[in-house]
């Protein structure tokens, strides 16, 4: 716990809080003395968007509330925190129950989004909003480029790949149900007829964004510039 700690940038006073940002609700039913990390995701949530909204204000001052908000939007997205949390190995350190395990939720963008957000909320309980908004600075806005261009995974993902030229790129869609009997998009991501990605969400946009963000991750994480 120490060693991750230190990933995190964060020493907490009360280590339960930590382990309740790691307790998805699917653990929690399996595990009646443990409580979900739902409560400290809702908080987490307002932390990020008061921590972003600042960042955003102070670097652009010049811009308009609306122009503000789609920038906010697009950072705090849900691939965006998922690649976040995949950069602290949230994944990795989650409970989850026995149905989500073999469903491979730790690496379900939307479980890994939540787990930042409850930590996000978690460090804020522990430490405040200081600590709070330092956490989300070192792992989430002081990566954003000077540019001002944030996190849409499919345009990142087009200009990366056309980088040299026209590629086609073409997005495949499907509806599934979960496990909960809850219908999830599915969408694959193609270049050149090879299949770059894969990505799930509530609606197809959020599929095609999760799709793009995988792709982004194979290439630019392991520093493989081919298709």
């Amino acid at each position: 716990m120490e060693d991750w700690e230190a990933l995190l940038g964060y020493r907490f006073r009360d280590p339960s809080l930590l382990t309740r940002a790691l307790t998805h609700s699917s653990y929690a039913n399996e595990h009646r003395d443990r409580e979900h990390n739902e409560r400290l995701e809702f908080l987490g949530d307002a932390v990020l968007e008061l921590s972003s909204s600042a960042f955003l204000y102070r670097r652009f001052p010049h811009e308009p509330e609306g122009s503000l908000s789609r920038r906010r939007a697009s950072l705090v997205c849900e691939a965006s925190l998922a690649a976040c949390a995949r950069k602290l190995g949230l994944g990795e350190r989650l409970f989850l129950g026995k149905g989500e395990e073999k469903g491979g939720g730790r690496e379900k963008d939307s479980l890994l989004a939540d787990a930042f957000e409850a930590v996000t909320g978690a460090v804020y309980l522990d430490g405040g909003f200081e600590a709070a908004d330092a956490f989300t600075h070192r792992h989430l806005l002081d990566a954003v480029p000077e540019s001002g261009v944030f996190f849409d995974a499919k345009t990142r993902l087009q200009e990366y790949l056309q980088r040299d030229g026209e590629i086609e790129i073409l997005y495949r869609n499907r509806e599934e149900t979960n496990d909960a009997q809850e219908k999830e998009f599915v969408a694959e991501v193609l270049a050149e007829g090879k299949l770059l990605g894969t990505g799930r969400g509530h609606n197809k946009k959020q599929a095609e964004q999760t799709a793009a963000a995988q792709a982004l991750e194979r290439f630019l994480g392991a520093g493989n510039t081919d298709i």
